[in-house]
C-alpha cells in the first residue's frame, strides 16, 4: 500500500487507460478522484475502487481555469482521436484536440501543484503515446497535442523538482482501449485496405512486438511513476510501444 493517505485525480477514469489506473493506484491504497465526461462511466469506476465521480467537461477550458486541486497525484490521461488528411481536416476538431489534451492538462497541473509545493510532494503523469516521439500521416491533431504534451511535462518537471514534485510522461503505442478501436474504420478508408488489415498493417507495423498494449499494462508504470521509489525520476519519457520507436 505505498500510496496510502494518497489523492489520485486520473482524467478520462471512465473507461480505457484511465479506468486501468484508477483500478492500480487504488490497489495501491490512494483515494481515486476518477474524472469523465460521461457521468455514468465516472460513477461506476468511482464505486469500484472505492474512490469519487467528478462529472466534468475537460475541454471546457473557461470553467477549469478557476478549479483549484488538492490531490498528491494527478494523471492526465483524457484524450480523444480524429483521423483524417490535413488538407480536410475540419479547424474547430483540431482546435478541440488541443484544448482537451494540452490547454486541458496545464490547466489542471496548475491548479495541483500549490497544494503540492505545499506538501512537499507531487505525482504528475501524462498519458502520452508513441505519437508523442513519432508522427504518423493522417494524425495532424493528436500528434501534435501529444508533442505539446511532452513539452508540457518537461517544464513541469524542471520547475517542479526543487519542490519534490516530478512530471513525466508515459508513452504507449496503440493500446487495447475503445479509442483505438472506433479509429479502425477511418484507418481503412485513408489508407485504402479493409477494415480487417487495420491492426496489422497499419498499427503494428511499427512494432517488433505484434500485439496491442493491454491498459493493466500501462496502468502498472503509471502506478510505479506516482510511487515513493520513482522520486528520482522526472521530466522522462517511458516509452511502452512494442519497439516502435527503437527504429
Amino acid at each position: 500500500m505505498t500510496l496510502d493517505g494518497r489523492r489520485a485525480l486520473v482524467t478520462g477514469g471512465g473507461s480505457g487507460i484511465g479506468a486501468a489506473c484508477a483500478r492500480a493506484l487504488s490497489g495501491q491504497g490512494a483515494h481515486v478522484i476518477v474524472a469523465d465526461f460521461n457521468r455514468e462511466s465516472a460513477e461506476r469506476v468511482a464505486v469500484e475502487v472505492g474512490g469519487e465521480p467528478w462529472v466534468v467537461d475537460l475541454g471546457d477550458t473557461a470553467a477549469l481555469a478557476e478549479v483549484s486541486l488538492d490531490v498528491d497525484i494527478l494523471v492526465n490521461n483524457a484524450g480523444i482521436q480524429q483521423v483524417g488528411p490535413i488538407e480536410t481536416y475540419e479547424p474547430a476538431v483540431f482546435a478541440r484536440i488541443q484544448r482537451l489534451m494540452v490547454e486541458s492538462p496545464f490547466l489542471l497541473i496548475r491548479a495541483a501543484l500549490p497544494a503540492m509545493y505545499a506538501r512537499g510532494f507531487g505525482r504528475i503523469v501524462n498519458v502520452s503515446s508513441v505519437h508523442g516521439l513519432r508522427a504518423s500521416p493522417f494524425k495532424v491533431a493528436y500528434v501534435t497535442a501529444k508533442h505539446g504534451l511532452e513539452g508540457l511535462s518537461k517544464v513541469t518537471a524542471l520547475e517542479g523538482g526543487p519542490h519534490g514534485v516530478t512530471s513525466n510522461c508515459v508513452n504507449p503505442g496503440y493500446v487495447r482501449t475503445p479509442l483505438v478501436e472506433k479509429q479502425i474504420a477511418d484507418q481503412a478508408k485513408v489508407h485504402g485496405i479493409p477494415e480487417s488489415e487495420v491492426v496489422e498493417k497499419v498499427m503494428l507495423t511499427e512494432s517488433a512486438i505484434k500485439r496491442l498494449v493491454e491498459p493493466d499494462e500501462v496502468a502498472d508504470l503509471v502506478a510505479w511513476l506516482c510511487g515513493p521509489t520513482a522520486g528520482m525520476v522526472t521530466g522522462a519519457s517511458y516509452t511502452m510501444d512494442g519497439g516502435w520507436s527503437a527504429r
